[in-house]
């Protein structure tokens, strides 16, 4: 059944406030699967609404949706030790628990490890995003097949970071190293690379299936 548009909210609701950095791969899905309406996206920040009831993933998405509603909502889990199987359960069943008519289509976003492995694809974002665009060493970024492996993807981010900064140790104390990973996404145009790591090809494929259901292409 089509839905019709003038535009296309979507919230996304998280494990955190860093992976708001999710929203440019959003966007970026959305266009390339067809999407042409504008795209307005909201980050679901609970952090000072005055919310009801507990800090659980219902509780969340529950209060994601009453403050920041939306045609399409993205859940973000990171998989960590977890199976993406057990992660996608544990989505659905919070989505179930919704209250009648408050229940919009859905995508799980859950990235294997964490989400800081879809940021370690370009150096030039990095050194961008650490205020630092022309700084002359190499950052030895793994290769992308290799990303769903790495143990602490966030920690290696960070080390990045505090690198292409280029600060002397005292300086580096005092660097926004989380504030800095969440603009990454912002310098990435272009997030291809992505689709050899499964976790993603899974949120893609996901993403095109909900916008033919709603015939959300123009």
């Amino acid at each position: 059944m089509r839905t019709e548009l003038n535009e296309l909210r979507y919230t996304l609701v998280t494990d955190g406030s860093s992976d708001s950095s999710l929203i440019p791969i959003l966007n970026w899905l959305l266009i390339q699967n067809g999407v042409r309406y504008p795209i307005q996206p909201a980050w679901a920040d609970l952090s000072t609404l005055p919310l009801s009831k507990g800090s659980g993933l219902p509780d969340r998405i529950r209060n994601g949706l009453s403050y920041y509603p939306c045609d399409l909502l993205f859940v973000h889990r990171d998989a960590e030790r977890e199976t993406r199987e057990k992660r996608v359960q544990e989505i659905h069943a919070a989505v179930a628990d919704l209250p009648a008519g408050l229940s919009p289509t859905f995508v799980c976003v859950i990235p294997i490890r964490m989400q800081e492995a879809w940021l370690l694809i370009e150096e030039a974002a990095i050194k961008s995003a650490a205020g630092n665009r022309r700084y002359a060493g190499s950052l030895e970024l793994p290769s992308v097949t290799d990303l769903e492996r790495i143990p602490d993807p966030k920690e290696l981010l960070y080390r990045l970071l505090r690198q292409a900064s280029d600060l002397n140790r005292r300086r580096q104390r005092s660097f926004p190293v989380r504030r800095r990973a969440r603009l990454v996404t912002e310098f990435i145009e272009d997030f291809t690379p992505l689709k050899q790591l499964s976790a993603f090809v899974a949120l893609a494929e996901e993403v095109s299936s909900a916008i033919k259901a709603n015939d959300w292409r123009p």
